[in-house]
């Protein structure tokens, strides 16, 4: 890791430290590799994901800030913009769609939004996406049973 990257990293640690957040907490897994981040989401209120603690895994490739970071959920998740495996969808991060000035403070913000707002255009899980579209009850119950069987803190 150069300089340039190390000083932008470490500039994003400290922002991601200053906010005094009920939404999430993110960070590198140690100190000795400031590429490997751990994000937790918590399930925003009057939402299915209430509750709930979402484990997702932040990577920064050698080449950050040039090249998008890759976002997953490790907690699986019932949601339509998640895949199974814990893919999401965040446009973004694509190659075509990413710019260096992008901070991760403005990813994790809209990981969060995202279980707030799902986003149907960028919908990728087709019966969740399916589901969120034709019977938002039967969504937010099988959203919330998911939340109680994996995301609620023993």
């Amino acid at each position: 890791m150069n300089s340039i990257q190390l000083k932008r990293i470490r500039k994003e640690m400290l922002d991601i430290s200053k906010v005094s957040s009920e939404t999430f907490t993110a960070g590198p897994k140690s100190d000795a590799d400031l590429l490997n981040w751990e994000v937790k989401l918590y399930g925003p209120k009057d939402t299915p994901y209430e509750g709930g603690e979402f484990l997702l895994d932040l990577i920064l490739p050698p080449g950050y800030p040039f090249h998008p970071p890759t976002l997953k959920f490790v907690t699986d998740i019932f949601h339509p913009n998640v895949l199974p495996g814990g893919a999401i969808c965040i446009p973004m991060l694509k190659t075509d769609q990413w710019k260096p000035a992008c901070k991760l403070l403005t990813i994790i913000d809209i990981a969060v939004n995202l279980l707030a707002h799902p986003s149907e255009e960028d919908a990728i899980e087709g019966d969740a996406a399916d589901l969120y579209k034709r019977d938002r009850q039967k969504y937010e119950k099988t959203a919330r049973e998911w939340t109680t069987k994996y995301a609620t803190p023993s």
